[in-house]
């Protein structure tokens, strides 16, 4: 292997005692291939088969963890106990090929689809809609922000009850723990709204109880991770400097990763604060050595992985590029970086291993990968 790429392949221990092989992660993507009854499918299996090899952990695509926030068609459940067996058949797949396996949960909240929802009852932090012409979310009231802080922690036993190495809570990308979160879509004035610091009370309700839960239930290592997006483009929404506000909290609360949703690695911030630093360069500069960072967004080859290292994040997360290319890691490892591919093959769903919904969604929507045009 090229020494340039070294520090890629360190191992990373996780303060709860769990070890990486190296510092390559697959980001958690939604697949749409789950089976209608919300149980993991043989294809979803085997897509994550395919891209485990290398990489030293993989976050799974979201699993709701109540039936009212299933936020996409396709998506394997983990709200109720019979699903223990399907969770379990997906972190024994992703173990078997030499990863560590960590199942991301979360509630879509108000971008949930009203068919995918009992009743078509969408509900948020407020009766505040996504869009203009998005159905307007029911409020939840004090009890049911009760059941689902709840819910995270009963997914997180079924979790760990599955095999899993950890969970990664699933604050990022507009769903329920960002809506509560955002000055747009909470206008709450109970104890969970108002102040930066109360909308942040539900976020750290529900990392209280998933740690509550591991210590309580974990007898081998089990990881904690939260997820989240840095800035809304909404005014109101969320600001750069309300997010470093948000990672100060979460690094007190000896989590064991933070990971950044970005779509570029080395984008800049909206508004919020006058510095010229990236969004990840600020985060890691709050986060202070406190907790590891992952960085995430548009890493396609070797080199782009080096420039991100070479920030002094500790880990990058692979999405995209491991559906484009699942052999990333190995090549690396083998010399055989300039055999990296970097845009999609239109001819090769069998080689790559996409299942079918994905496959489709992928080829109908132009520039979400590069070579689909």
């Amino acid at each position: 292997m090229n020494e340039t790429y070294n520090k890629l392949f360190e191992t990373i221990d996780f303060r709860r005692g769990l070890q990486l092989k190296n510092r390559v992660v697959m980001a958690p993507m939604t697949n749409f291939s789950s089976n209608p009854d919300g149980t993991v499918s043989d294809d979803e299996v085997n897509y994550y088969i395919r891209r485990s090899k290398g990489v030293g952990m993989v976050i799974t695509a979201c699993t709701n963890v109540t039936a009212n926030g299933q936020g996409f068609p396709g998506e394997f459940a983990g709200d109720r106990d019979e699903m223990i067996p399907s969770l379990r058949k997906l972190a024994t797949a992703i173990k078997a090929q030499g990863a560590k396996a960590v199942l991301q949960i979360f509630h879509g909240g108000r971008m949930c689809p009203t068919d995918l929802v009992p009743n078509g009852d969408i509900v948020s932090a407020s009766a505040i809609a996504a869009a203009e012409q998005g159905p307007v979310p029911r409020a939840l009231n004090e009890k049911e922000v009760e059941d689902i802080i709840h819910a995270f922690g009963e997914t997180t036993r079924r979790g760990i009850e599955a095999g899993y190495d950890g969970v990664e809570i699933h604050g990022a990308n507009g769903y329920l723990i960002q809506q509560f979160f955002s000055p747009h879509s909470n206008l709450r004035e109970d104890r969970w709204g108002g102040t930066l610091e109360k909308r942040m009370t539900f976020p750290m309700a529900i990392v209280d109880e998933v740690k509550r839960v591991v210590d309580t239930h974990a007898k081998d290592p089990f990881i904690i991770g939260y997820r989240f997006s840095p800035e809304e483009a909404s005014t109101p929404g969320i600001t750069m400097a309300d997010t470093l506000e948000l990672v100060n909290a979460l690094a007190d609360k000896e989590l064991d990763y933070l990971h950044i949703s970005l779509m570029e690695f080395d984008s800049s911030p909206r508004r919020g604060v006058d510095d010229a630093r990236t969004r990840l360069e600020l985060v890691l500069d709050k986060a202070s050595n406190r907790v590891p960072v992952i960085g995430v967004g548009s890493i396609q080859t070797a080199e782009d992985a080096r420039k991100a290292m070479e920030t002094g994040v500790p880990l990058i997360a692979l999405g995209r590029q491991l559906i484009i290319d699942p052999d990333w890691v190995e090549k690396i490892q083998e010399d055989r970086a300039s055999e990296i591919e970097t845009k999609l093959d239109l001819t090769g769903q069998d080689r790559l291993v996409i299942p079918k919904p994905l496959w489709n969604a992928i080829v109908s929507s132009p520039g979400w990968f590069p070579g689909v045009e």
